[in-house]
């Protein structure tokens, strides 16, 4: 995740919670069935575990990106 906030240049927020689809699936199973009142109840089960904030230099991500853009070429069919 620090490599997506370095790349991005923005914050990104890791949930408590990592496996999301599958969370996601149960929360609308219980929306279907009446266990969660409405969207707003599940919201509140929602917590953060950690924040990651841009911390390389932008000629650092520069390179990064262009090591990152030659990979894809190279791999790429012609």
């Amino acid at each position: 995740m620090q490599f997506q906030s370095d790349m991005l240049q923005c914050s990104v927020v890791r949930p408590a919670v990592t496996e999301t689809t599958a969370l996601g699936a149960a929360y609308l199973a219980g929306l279907a069935t009446g266990f969660w009142k409405d969207i707003d109840e599940i919201k509140e089960q929602w917590r953060a575990d950690r924040s990651f904030k841009p911390e390389i230099t932008s000629e650092k991500r520069k390179d990064l990106y262009e090591g990152w853009s030659k990979a894809i070429r190279v791999t790429q069919a012609e």
